[in-house]
């Protein structure tokens, strides 16, 4: 007796679900950062055998002591950076390549810094084969940034810093926003900072937990 074939899912209405559900209920409006979050193929940026859970309201791990961050907080932190569509973004931490990929819909050129050469590797291969042509994987440490590529309209890091890197504050364009998750080992606070000339402002908007950023200015030396 042969058992009910199963139908594969249905990740395009998971997606949908996934918007609505987590992202507009929870009072993200943008509606260039909800349709990108449409469109990226999140269960192609986790591991095969956690394709079911791609679109739940969690982080995952993707090896390495790394994670890829829950679809809430993804969309949430890109909606801070406010883009427009002109900018050049630098991401501290790649990962899988998913946040970098809903960056590169948002912005005009991408630059991502990951530690672990072998994440960094498998993230440029799979955002290049997915057409996410305006991606660059760098690998090296994210705390010092990329002073030669620099100055940059926008800054993201997807890991948490005991302060915000002096390198990459250098490295912020004027009216240049920043995001990040600062704090202890266990326990940050994410904060936006908008350069205005010499002068800086700082908001803070809630509770976040981060794997911790590796690097001179982060937790210590790759």
């Amino acid at each position: 007796m042969f058992g009910k074939r199963q139908e594969p899912p249905d990740f395009d209405q998971q997606r949908e679900w996934m918007v609505q559900e987590q992202l507009v209920a929870r009072g993200i409006a943008d509606e260039r950062v909800l349709q990108a979050m449409r469109e990226v193929p999140r269960h192609l940026f986790v591991p095969p055998s956690m394709r079911d859970q791609a679109y739940h309201d969690r982080p995952l791990s993707i090896g390495y002591g790394q994670t890829i961050s829950q679809p809430f907080i993804v969309a949430y932190m890109t909606a801070l950076l406010e883009l427009d569509g002109s900018e050049k973004v630098l991401e501290v931490g790649t990962g899988s390549g998913y946040q970098a990929a809903i960056l590169s819909r948002l912005a005009d050129q991408v630059i991502s810094i990951e530690w672990v050469p072998e994440l960094a590797e498998v993230a440029q291969e799979r955002l290049t084969k997915l057409g996410y042509e305006n991606v660059t994987v760098v690998v090296g440490d994210g705390s010092v940034g990329l002073p030669d590529k620099a100055p940059f309209d926008a800054i993201m890091l997807t890991a948490a810093s005991p302060q915000v890197p002096p390198p990459l504050q250098q490295q912020l364009a004027d009216n240049g926003r920043l995001v990040a998750p600062i704090g202890s080992r266990y326990d940050q606070v994410l904060i936006r900072l908008w350069r205005h000339g010499p002068r800086w402002e700082h908001e803070t908007f809630g509770p976040v937990i981060f794997v911790p950023l590796v690097g001179r200015h982060g937790w210590g030396e790759i």
